[in-house]
């Protein structure tokens, strides 16, 4: 087929257009032939417009040979190019409907006919009346069917902003294999003249079923779109005018009062749908509209006419008859009485995880654990345009936001306490940040010195280091790091004690070294320095971003590669050896991983159900082979894909019961004390609010004496390390977290927490005065 791609979205970007370009490759993979006419920029929401009047100009766009990311984006010139031997499309600067009339008029006559008019992927649902009546997307496709063009609006429906480049080609591909379907099976009745189809950007969508629907039919409620702000700031034509008027109406500063004017206020107007009840409006409907195909993760299929609907029905010829103007009303108009307000209003769950792994998995559980008339469920939202406070319809409305850091309303939140819950607390450096951790022991310890955290958590020497030439320099403070060094200058390399190095800011096993004098210390260093880039342009990262997993690793790195300058915040812990070693397929080393919830101010649960990471190679000590990070690191991050022999629940690990409740005895006291350690000893690094909770990923390490030592602690943990045959563990976590955080904030009547409450453990209770 030849196919003329067109949207509302604009070319390839990463913020408003990520889908495009790799929906083309797909197409073009599939045999088709595809022409590329797109508005020059975003155009969302502006229905099938065009703008009358205005010129409207191309520019050619050369795509890149990628698909994913910004280096998908390619470049844009002034005039086609001369030989026509590079792959260009059309940018337009007007409207996607004026798209597809200049694309199928003016452009690619030389690639023959067009077959078919794709409008989209669409960044972002377009089902049920209210978005399908405003979508640009659709403008297009109607466009095309209004030329007597077969046409498809295509949408892609995320629930997560993490825009996984699997799950995107899973999309397209199945999106590929739809409209052949569709083309195929073209009705010749004239019955339909184009499609709309919403594809869900969920795992596993191409195994999901596709359904025919109907577009749900909704309405805006009271509210409307726009919120009015105060015009006259902006208003600099009328500013002379303004002061010579006065405050209320005074002229030359004197108030007329009898003549102060009573017409219309000035005011802007600002785009802020109200969109809870359009997601109400889904929950309700039940099955059959493309809205609930969409939100149980399947493909809708709508076939439409390139028309209004009509209700006429017999009424149609009809004449109305009007009353004559000069008549009185002989009925009186209804006066409707107010209804009553609900004791307490639906709470409105906004939940965009940014995750696809664990966001239906939190969607599950809030079903599973709330009543289902308690809340309304969003999960469609644009952390660009993210306003809560225009989102809900009044400001004493129950809201519960479970977004990434970054989309979170703290100001909201702070001025809401009891009505608005958040899914993190705004600052706890003094646990996920590895140089901050030691410290908290440090304080803690001075003033606790029987503290459980001695005998669990291993002091760690923090440093920073710019350069690797300054290296003995920064070490001048770390007193037990340097005398552990000295000592083992003399001793046969199985006789030291050995050092495990860690960058403070980094993640998933990045720069992580292992060493136990200072000339190995000082190569590792050096080894960092050569493979430096000559400039040193690159963004230094912020020590107080706050960014979720603990870490700020370099996303660029390709590797183990580390840049000194940009990770100049580094730890060293005593390496624990040995370690205890079990034998799934060898024997192998491990780490617990033990996943919590904190509430309030302060209340904090160790799940039951932990799990057993397991490295991919067998141990060996680390003076046999300290470059072999695959035998003593631990991180899923390392391995191919989690399975059963390197995730496994804790509770089934080959050991003695007794043993195993001895290690689970020994977490649950150190996360309790290390939690009060952080609010009590390093309360400016971490702040608790009573109207947030949190949940977080603690790693531990069990030696050779069965004594359970905390490794690290992470905010956002990457769930996704379960696998997908654990996944129950994480599912479980969420009906925990439910049950606890949210029943217990909102004081749900009718929670579901079932056998989660036993399995929610309370560690510590820790009052700060802030619940």
């Amino acid at each position: 087929m030849h196919i003329l791609v067109s949207n509302d979205d604009g070319p390839p970007s990463p913020h408003s257009s990520p889908y495009v370009h790799s929906f083309v490759r797909h197409l073009q993979k599939a045999g088709h032939t595809v022409s590329v006419c797109v508005p020059h920029t975003q155009r969302s929401w502006i229905g099938k417009a065009h703008l009358i009047g205005q010129t409207l100009k191309p520019v050619y766009y050369r795509p890149s040979a990628h698909s994913h990311g910004d280096d998908a984006e390619g470049t844009t010139h002034a005039r086609p190019s001369p030989s026509g031997a590079v792959e260009e499309w059309i940018l337009i600067d007007g409207t996607p409907a004026s798209c597809v009339q200049i694309g199928l008029n003016h452009f690619f006559q030389d690639r023959g006919p067009v077959d078919l008019v794709v409008s989209g992927p669409n960044f972002g649902r377009n089902s049920t009346a209210i978005f399908a009546l405003s979508s640009g997307t659709l403008g297009a496709a109607l466009e095309a069917a209004g030329s007597r063009y077969k046409a498809i609006a295509l949408s892609f429906a995320f629930f997560s902003r993490n825009h996984d480049p699997v799950i995107i080609d899973a999309a397209c591909r199945h999106s590929v294999r739809v409209i052949e379907y569709l083309y195929k099976q073209w009705p010749t009745d004239g019955s339909a003249d184009l499609y709309s189809v919403n594809v869900p950007l969920v795992e596993g969508v191409e195994t999901h079923q596709t359904v025919w629907t109907d577009i749900l039919q909704n309405y805006w409620t009271k509210g409307g779109c726009f919120d009015a702000v105060d015009g006259s700031a902006d208003d600099e034509d009328l500013e002379e005018e303004r002061i010579r008027e006065g405050p209320g109406g005074e002229v030359d500063g004197e108030a007329d009062v009898a003549n102060a004017p009573k017409g219309h206020t000035h005011k802007h107007f600002k785009w802020a749908p109200k969109f809870a009840e359009v997601y109400k409006s889904v929950e309700e409907a039940g099955p059959g509209s493309d809205g609930w195909a969409v939100k149980e993760g399947q493909t809708s299929v709508t076939p439409l006419k390139a028309n209004f609907a009509t209700c006429a029905g017999d009424r149609a010829t009809k004449e109305i008859k009007l009353p004559d103007s000069t008549e009185t009303p002989t009925t009186q108009l209804a006066v409707r009485e107010k209804p009553k307000e609900e004791s307490k209003s639906r709470i409105q769950a906004i939940v965009s995880y940014d995750d696809p792994y664990v966001q239906p998995l939190i969607v599950s559980a809030l079903n599973a654990v709330l009543p289902k008339d308690s809340f309304d469920l969003i999960t469609d939202i644009s952390p660009e345009n993210f306003n809560l406070s225009s989102m809900l319809p009044s400001p004493d409305t129950r809201v519960l936001e479970i977004v990434p850091y970054e989309s979170i309303d703290f100001e909201f939140a702070s001025s809401h306490t009891k009505t608005c819950l958040i899914n993190s607390y705004m600052i706890r450096k003094a646990l996920i940040r590895k140089h901050y951790l030691s410290a908290t022991l440090d304080h803690w310890a001075a003033k606790n010195p029987d503290s459980i955290l001695k005998k669990h958590l291993k002091r760690s020497e923090a440093f920073e280091v710019d350069y690797a030439e300054f290296l003995d320099d920064a070490l001048v403070e770390a007193f037990d790091l340097r005398e552990s060094m000295d000592r083992n200058e003399d001793k046969e390399p199985s006789e030291r004690e050995w050092w495990i190095l860690k960058p403070g800011m980094s993640d998933r096993g990045q720069g992580i070294r292992l060493f136990s004098t200072m000339e190995e210390l000082q190569d590792i260093f050096d080894g960092w320095e050569e493979e430096r880039p000559d400039s040193d342009d690159e963004e230094e990262i912020d020590d107080d971003d706050e960014a979720p997993g603990g870490g700020a690793a370099d996303e660029d790195a390709q590797g183990d590669y580390i840049t000194a300058s940009h990770l100049r915040h580094f730890v060293a812990q005593p390496y624990i050896h040995p370690p205890l070693l079990l034998s799934p397929v060898g024997g192998h080393k491990f780490h617990i991983r033990t996943y919590v919830l904190c509430t309030g101010s302060l209340d904090v649960y160790v799940y039951k159900h932990m799990l057993a990471l397991f490295a991919g190679k067998p141990y060996t000590p680390p003076w046999t082979a300290p470059d072999d990070i695959e035998a003593f690191l631990t991180n899923t991050c390392l391995q191919d894909s989690p399975n059963e022999n390197t995730v496994r629940r804790f509770w089934e690990l080959p050991l003695e019961r007794g043993a195993l409740e001895a290690v689970f005895e020994q977490v649950c006291g150190t996360t309790g004390e290390v939690f009060e350690a952080a609010a009590r000893a390093m309360p400016i690094h971490f702040q608790t609010l009573p109207n947030a909770f949190e949940v977080f990923g603690l790693d531990f390490l069990v030696d050779a004496d069965g004594e359970a030592w905390l490794l690290e602690v992470n905010a956002f943990p990457d769930f996704k390390q379960t696998g997908g045959d654990l996944r129950g563990i994480v599912e479980g976590f969420w009906r925990g977290v439910v049950g606890v955080a949210v029943g217990g904030f909102f004081g749900v009547d009718g929670v579901k927490r079932e056998e989660e409450d036993g399995d929610m453990v309370s560690v510590r209770r820790v009052d700060l005065g802030r619940r």
